[in-house]
């Protein structure tokens, strides 16, 4: 009997359980103050839709890397929209796109990615792969696991290669992948 009203306890107890592996809002939004990513990092609500979407934007790469890929400037965004107002359940996928500000297209043939983590490779692939050549834009778009954002974030020194060119990301732009990773993670409180 005793463990039948242990095993009733615990069923009764999961949603509670479940409840408190989500994040609301408000509570992403201390989560970003508290990283320290405010100015990079936004939430916002679509009550129309009933979504919300977290996006990060980071400052440019290297000066050094953009110059030798050709380009005038190249910085990185991610983000996911999930259910609501609350992040009941991580997402599986974050969009990574990485805007490339450029008089002529340098990416339309190839835009594999591949991210080197210091410690081991993520293959990203093809993506997709969107000009705007009236703004003088590149969009390279593409979609990373969870898991392997949590490998990015972890990484020590983190090189970005799409096709023949390379770019290391910079320590501010780490602090925001980290974010995200962390922000994403819906069963990681403040």
């Amino acid at each position: 009997m005793k463990n039948k009203i242990i095993l009733l306890l615990a069923i009764l107890a999961t949603p509670l359980f479940a409840s408190a592996q989500s994040k609301s809002n408000d509570q992403i939004e201390r989560q970003i103050k508290s990283l320290g990513v405010e100015k990079q990092i936004s939430v916002s609500f679509d009550q129309a839709g009933n979504t919300s979407k977290l996006k990060a934007v980071t400052d440019n790469f290297r000066q050094g890397d953009t110059d030798a890929a050709g380009a005038r400037a190249i910085n990185m965004a991610l983000g996911f929209f999930y259910a609501g107002n609350a992040l009941q359940n991580s997402p599986d996928r974050v969009m990574l796109t990485l805007w490339v500000l450029t008089k002529r297209p340098h990416f339309a043939a190839d835009h594999h990615l591949i991210i080197d983590t210091g410690s081991g490779q993520i293959d990203l692939g093809e993506g997709r792969y969107s000009p705007k050549p009236q703004m003088d834009m590149e969009y390279l778009n593409y979609e990373i696991s969870r898991q392997d954002l949590a490998a990015v974030a972890n990484g020590s020194t983190v090189v970005f290669r799409v096709g023949q060119n390379k770019f290391t990301a910079t320590p501010d732009q780490l602090k925001v992948i980290r974010a995200v990773a962390k922000i994403a993670d819906a069963s990681q409180a403040l």
